[in-house]
């Protein structure tokens, strides 16, 4: 073979085996809750989200996994539409709530843009439910935010404060599931926000090395960007990647206003703050290491097991972004799609 048809065949090897290496798919979105009964009465009610199945977990492994001690948990596994969320509390040693200074552009913020087919209808469903405000009212964005015209958007908190969206695409923006024909006001989970200090670093972390690829971008600002987020003077560098399957996750940077506070050095799985999203690939030995080796933060204790053959093969790890959002990476053939070990003792399955 040539030398230059060699080097290309090489290029195209090595690019083919780090895409396959990479993350394949969103999984489940992770919330830890204080008081998993009042939430799912919310999820549930205010929300029409379905209750999957309610398991309690115990073990070593969910002790390493979090980075805990006597870790007892109970996990509620919910769905709406073909994406789903997990509910996690603490039955022991809970920890801190959601500051109640917390604000959108504090580096630990993170959301789910829940999409419905028709704004005022949905939004009235919770204003009947008082839920509590974050935006003033739902707003739409501009016609001259090309990339984002016509959306309308609504944030608002659940019981304990989680920030939640719900959000409305007009024709040609979105998903074009989302617009197919059917009479549900709620349709499911385009994508998980999180705060990012800065959009290239965290690039380099999900693109280059996760390996999620960039689905859009545009700059927010203006009123209706105030009156969503509640900051005064927002300006905002959006970037919206995805993988083969699953919601997308969508970085939020602010470059106004300045102030954005990091995720605390003592925050742990147990406090409210913590989200978790599950990120599926087919291997992830090979994707911890790298990790690993870039100086990633991990969640989980050590040892991590990043080494060795089929019989030490890392099935899961929790570890955080640049920013300290926490991501837990799952080998694909794990027949559990969430932060649940198989091990955990189902309650209910429906």
């Amino acid at each position: 073979m040539p030398q230059s048809k060699a080097a290309l065949f090489l290029l195209f090897v090595g690019l083919t085996l780090s895409v396959h290496a990479g993350v394949r798919e969103v999984g489940a979105i992770g919330l830890t809750v204080g008081d998993l009964r009042r939430e799912l009465v919310f999820y549930t009610n205010t929300l029409p989200f379905e209750l999957v199945s309610i398991s309690e977990v115990s073990n070593r492994e969910q002790d390493a996994l979090l980075g805990l001690s006597d870790v007892k948990l109970r996990v509620a596994m919910l769905k709406l539409g073909n994406e789903r969320i997990t509910l996690m509390e603490h039955l022991v040693n809970k920890g801190r709530p959601i500051p109640a200074d917390s604000q959108s552009y504090d580096h630990w913020f993170q959301h789910i843009a829940i999409v419905v087919r028709d704004m005022d209808r949905a939004y009235e469903q919770l204003r009947q439910h008082k839920v509590k405000h974050v935006s003033t009212t739902p707003q739409t964005l501009p016609v001259w935010n090309k990339g984002a015209a016509g959306i309308k958007a609504f944030y608002f908190r659940d019981p304990e404060d989680h920030v939640l969206e719900i959000i409305f695409f007009p024709p040609g923006k979105g998903d074009p599931k989302w617009q197919q024909a059917g009479t549900n006001i709620f349709l499911g989970i385009d994508h998980t926000a999180i705060v990012v200090s800065d959009t290239d670093k965290s690039l380099a972390f999900y693109r280059d090395l996760l390996g999620l690829r960039v689905a859009g971008e545009s700059e927010n600002f203006g009123v209706e960007q105030e009156h969503l987020n509640q900051v005064f003077g927002a300006r905002l560098r959006i970037t919206a990647l995805r993988a083969e399957r699953g919601p997308g996750i969508e970085f939020l940077e602010y470059i106004a206003p300045p102030g954005g506070r990091a995720l605390p050095e003592n925050a742990k799985a147990n406090d409210l703050i913590f989200w978790h999203t599950d990120l599926l690939a087919n291997e992830i030995n090979g994707l911890g290491l790298r990790l690993h080796d870039r100086g990633t933060r991990f969640v989980s204790a050590p040892p991590v097991r990043l080494r060795g053959g089929s019989s030490d093969s890392l099935d899961r790890v929790m570890l955080r972004d640049p920013d300290g959002h926490a991501l837990e990476l799952i080998r694909r053939a794990d027949p559990a799609l969430s932060s649940v070990v198989p091990s955990g003792n189902r309650l209910s399955n429906r």
